[in-house]
């Protein structure tokens, strides 16, 4: 895939503060990953300490992280405002961006 269309929102630093404060959050959270390279979009996964960073974050699309209630859901938001990084928030998930084509985009 040409990553020519897209635009970089991210760095190894930044998924490294989201990894580790998903990592300490006391309720267990779920994530998926979509492959900008190869537009693979992988299982639900519940393991942010080994697995989360497993094939490295060069590759990160977009990653979703599933909130199953409001309550979870404004904890992840005031812990992503903390890191400061682009994504939306939907009913049923978050969706934090690496890279996206061109247009606007919020930060939290």
């Amino acid at each position: 895939m040409s990553f020519n269309e897209y635009h970089s929102l991210m760095n190894n630093t930044k998924w490294e503060e989201i990894r580790l404060a998903m990592f300490e959050y006391p309720i267990s959270v779920q994530w998926r990953v979509k492959n900008i390279d190869n537009g693979y979009i992988s299982n639900w996964d519940g393991d942010w300490f080994y697995h989360f960073r497993l094939d490295g974050y060069d590759t990160i699309e977009w990653l979703e992280i599933k909130v199953n209630n409001d309550e979870v859901k404004n904890d992840i938001v005031r812990i992503l405002r903390k890191i400061h990084v682009p994504g939306e928030v939907f009913k049923d998930h978050i969706k934090i961006y690496g890279y996206k084509k061109d247009g606007f985009i919020d930060y939290f």
